[in-house]
């Protein structure tokens, strides 16, 4: 994207939303910071295996200053008092794999999106996604991949920093890199050249110079898909070499910028393990070997249940009604496996796929498929900021943090769809939804 198009996009962004609920609570200059009470049934930190009864959390400014038993905490007098009854406070949930450049596929299948909408269509559907995600408790998003839509992530990250929009603390991967050959729209004649969902490198000066080049347009990660569907049958098959991955993860690595790879293949996801990368998404065929090596390497695993759960019921199966299609049973099993290896999971919906604002999907999944309540809810905070190596800044209820936090009615170590009901989120120390 150039400079001129970003320019044209933050204005388009502007537009749409000229002020948001950040920019409009900001305190004046030279004022105290002002300090609020939030005063719930319980506070999960986090980290903890319970939540806290009779605990409070005192905000000033946009962090944390103290967190305790309501009678024990030094409550300045101006403090405002947040009444939050029947909830439960957690940190701001977050979602490490996102699409906030598409929308669900059985409203406009993916190659329709990535051929026929424009960018500024997209971008601008983009701003609704973002907000709905924030609404619904998500803090912090890991966008893996534009899809088509050039920069525009690095757009709508600069607009939520600068208070244009609201929406979750975005890291952002561009354009996501694949394999000449392996990806793209289908269905065309080979003769005709079409746009590509992600962005084509090959061999070691190749690979090294797209890495670079999205790096200098402003990624945080790096995304790579280590296998696709482009076997001789259309079954996914391993793409890069183990020197293409190295150089990948070499370069990625010395700017700073870890390396997230997409992956269903043993094959793939061995390859991009032994390379470094810090997460491995979807897994789908992923063995106790495959496992066992992640958790030597400390690779951490991103199942996306919501993804294949949802592309499952669009292509017509009844979830309760319908006997259970092959692809989820493998998927059930894949995610047991995973769970009794002890490899560090993390949440990540590929939300985009299904409706944004929806993320909890995944976390009802995880529950469903064995994971233990307190389990999800630290994937989905503490785990997940420990894995953007941002735990000094948010993921857990601690003084010093930054203020971004949800309340849900009930308790959802108790019952996960409890995510569903929130009451109230914060952002900074600013309260976005109330």
């Amino acid at each position: 994207m150039t400079r001129s198009v970003r320019t044209l996009t933050l204005a388009l962004l502007g537009a749409l939303l000229p002020l948001s609920p950040a920019a409009a609570q900001t305190a004046p200059a030279g004022a105290a910071p002002r300090s609020l009470l939030l005063i719930p049934d319980a506070v999960f930190d986090g980290v903890s295996d319970q939540a806290q009864r009779g605990w409070a959390v005192l905000v000033t400014g946009q962090r944390i200053a103290a967190v305790g038993p309501v009678t024990s905490l030094s409550v300045p007098a101006s403090a405002e008092r947040v009444a939050l009854p029947g909830t439960t406070l957690l940190p701001g949930l977050s979602d490490l794999h996102s699409h906030v450049l598409l929308h669900p596929y059985d409203e406009t299948p993916w190659n329709d999106q990535v051929l026929r909408e424009s960018l500024a269509l997209r971008t601008a559907r983009a701003v609704n996604h973002l907000k709905a995600t924030l609404d619904a408790g998500f803090t912090v998003l890991r966008d893996l991949g534009t899809e088509g839509a050039d920069y525009a992530d690095v757009g709508l990250k600069e607009a939520v920093d600068q208070g244009i929009i609201p929406g979750p603390r975005l890291f952002v991967t561009t354009k996501a890199i694949v394999a000449t050959g392996s990806y793209g729209p289908k269905g065309f004649g080979t003769e005709i050249g079409v746009p590509q969902g992600a962005e084509e490198a090959d061999g070691v000066e190749g690979v090294t110079r797209v890495v670079r080049d999205q790096i200098g347009h402003g990624a945080d990660w790096i995304k790579i898909y280590a296998d696709y569907r482009w076997g001789p049958r259309g079954e996914a098959r391993p793409t890069f070499t183990a020197a293409e991955w190295q150089a990948i993860v070499a370069t990625a690595t010395s700017s700073g910028r870890p390396v997230v790879a997409h992956a269903s293949t043993v094959e793939g996801m061995r390859r991009a393990i032994l390379a470094g990368v810090e997460t491995i998404e979807h897994g789908d065929a992923a063995t106790p070997e495959v496992f066992a090596l992640m958790k030597e390497r400390s690779v951490a695993f991103c199942p996306t249940l919501s993804a294949t759960e949802s592309t499952t019921r669009y292509r017509g199966w009844k979830k309760g009604v319908d006997s259970e299609p092959a692809g989820i049973t493998q998927k059930k099993a894949m995610f047991r496996a995973a769970l009794a290896s002890g490899v560090t999971i993390c949440n990540g919906s590929d939300v985009g796929v299904f409706s944004h604002g929806t993320n909890a999907l995944e976390l009802e999944l995880m529950v469903e498929y064995g994971m233990a309540p307190v389990a999800a809810l630290k994937a989905a905070t503490s785990v997940n900021a420990r894995l953007l190596h941002r735990d000094a800044d948010f993921g857990r209820i601690a003084p010093g943090l930054l203020a971004d936090l949800v309340a849900v009615e009930g308790n959802p170590l108790h019952t996960i769809g409890a995510l569903r009901h929130v009451r109230l989120v914060m952002k900074g120390g600013t309260i976005v939804r109330r």
